[in-house]
């Protein structure tokens, strides 16, 4: 059990669309350098919660409460999303969303813009501190392209690389933004099972290497059963289970609201 205190402190989270109610009362944490899983069926709430915690939408009630430092806690409800990101809340899309006109570097730089200070005068004047900090973006971006493995793609335009290398190149350009919490919204969906094992080596390596958190959104039960040190399960809108992946396998309401449809399909 982690004791230490959480980075990410979900309490009775709720989202109203009009008459329908996508998130009913939903408890959630992330502790420091925790793996956890979001999982459900299709329409279960999960991306609705990625967004209402990340600031695309303004949850109806309940708390987000982030706690980094483990010095204070922060609620961040209705921030907007480029606020959430610069609070060290960063995330993938489910539908890629690359610069695809530019180049995988430009791609990754885009993402440090949030942790730089320069502003327009400078860019026009160009000082040695302006200069300095081009530099620095452009050395970071392209180390966390090597990183993820596409240092050799460093020039070549976004939308001319394979499906597997988008999805990592979305993942290097959130790590630009120096998260505390990465969230990954389905990242090995449309992929192949040798680009599954490949990026379940990274998020592990990310973990390990950037000491932040990853909250993910998975359909890929393997995936998830080995990757994860915690699962949370939803249906209609409310969480049902939390658990050890080993918990989660055996829990008979899960078995029968999620895992009973893998076992049958």
């Amino acid at each position: 059990m982690n004791t230490s205190s959480p980075l990410l402190d979900v309490r009775q989270l709720t989202m109203d669309f009009g008459g329908l109610r996508a998130l009913d009362s939903v408890d959630f944490k992330v502790h420091p350098q925790e793996i956890v899983a979001l999982i459900g069926p299709n329409g279960a709430g999960k991306t609705t919660f990625f967004n209402c915690i990340t600031g695309i939408y303004a949850p109806t009630s309940g708390d987000v409460l982030i706690n980094p430092t483990g010095k204070g806690v922060d609620r961040i409800n209705g921030l907007k999303p480029n606020l959430v990101t610069e609070k060290g809340m960063a995330r993938t899309f489910q539908n890629i969303r690359l610069f695809a006109n530019m180049t995988v570097l430009e791609n990754v730089m885009i993402g440090r813009h949030c942790r730089t200070t320069t502003r327009i005068l400078g860019a026009v004047l160009r000082g040695p501190r302006t200069r300095r900090e081009e530099q620095e973006t452009v050395d970071r971006s392209y180390e966390l392209l090597e990183k993820v493995g596409l240092s050799r793609f460093v020039n070549e335009m976004a939308c001319n690389l394979p499906y597997g290398a988008q999805r990592k190149l979305e993942i290097a350009r959130a790590m630009a933004t120096d998260p505390f919490l990465l969230l990954l919204d389905e990242p090995a969906a449309g992929m192949n099972p040798n680009e599954t094992s490949e990026l379940k080596e990274l998020i592990l390596r990310i973990r390990a290497q950037e000491k932040v958190a990853i909250l993910l959104i998975e359909h890929d039960m393997h995936m998830v059963m080995s990757l994860s040190d915690t699962i949370y399960v939803v249906e209609y809108g409310r969480r049902i289970a939390k658990g050890t992946p080993e918990e989660i396998r055996n829990d008979p309401r899960v078995i029968k609201a999620y895992l009973g449809e893998e076992e049958n399909a």
